[in-house]
């Protein structure tokens, strides 16, 4: 292996390590409510809605978010699926088990992060989180049956947890008991397991909760 080509692996380590403590830092600032450091960790000209940028738009955000809906959190993170587009851009999927005091009830949740990274002047930041929401409801009411999402005082509605990837309605409309075996796809290409995951499935509307 050539130096330049090793360079190129040890920079690739290191950056998904660094990706990886970003989520890791994403849940420790928002749970201890530090939203500088919370903040800090987007892109400087990060979108906060369809007209305000910047960092200062979305700690304003944040921080009525969490003032005015939960007494406390605690978000607990899974596996971490992190691709490269090129040196500098990534994508990356982030499970989250999470907790909420909300008033009189005890909120979990279930839920994945779809994001996007940047690396800007030698940095990795989120250039995008994208919340996908499979239930939330109190601790001693299990989230069976229909519209899972059950915040206090809200009418119930659907997460879009599947919505990302079309193989979970796919599997449901195929009829089992077929006598053939079936047909496996190839393998995905290197860097390539998120995007054939996704096909074409467009990003999913996110309900602002």
């Amino acid at each position: 292996m050539d130096q330049q080509a090793l360079v190129q692996r040890i920079d690739r380590l290191e950056s998904i390590e660094a990706i990886r403590q970003l989520a890791g830092r994403y849940s420790l600032s928002l749970d201890m409510r530090d939203l500088d450091a919370h903040v800090n960790l987007f892109a400087p000209d990060i979108r906060v809605g369809r007209e305000r940028v910047g960092r200062a738009h979305l700690k304003a955000w944040v921080d009525d978010t969490l003032r005015h809906q939960f007494s406390g959190t605690s978000h607990h993170l899974g596996q971490h699926i992190i691709e490269f587009a090129d040196a500098d851009h990534a994508t990356g999927v982030v499970y989250s088990k999470n907790e909420h005091e909300a008033g009189a009830e005890w909120v979990i949740m279930q839920m994945l992060y779809w994001d996007d990274y940047e690396r800007i002047d030698g940095q990795w930041y989120f250039r995008r989180r994208l919340p996908c929401y499979w239930y939330a409801t109190d601790l001693n009411k299990p989230p069976i049956g229909d519209m899972k999402m059950r915040w206090p005082g809200r009418e119930p509605y659907h997460g879009t947890f599947h919505d990302l990837f079309p193989s979970w309605k796919a599997f449901w409309a195929e009829m089992p008991g077929k006598a053939e075996l079936p047909e496996v796809a190839a393998p995905a290409p290197l860097e390539g397991f998120l995007r054939q995951m996704r096909g074409d499935t467009p990003a999913p509307r996110i309900r602002v909760r």
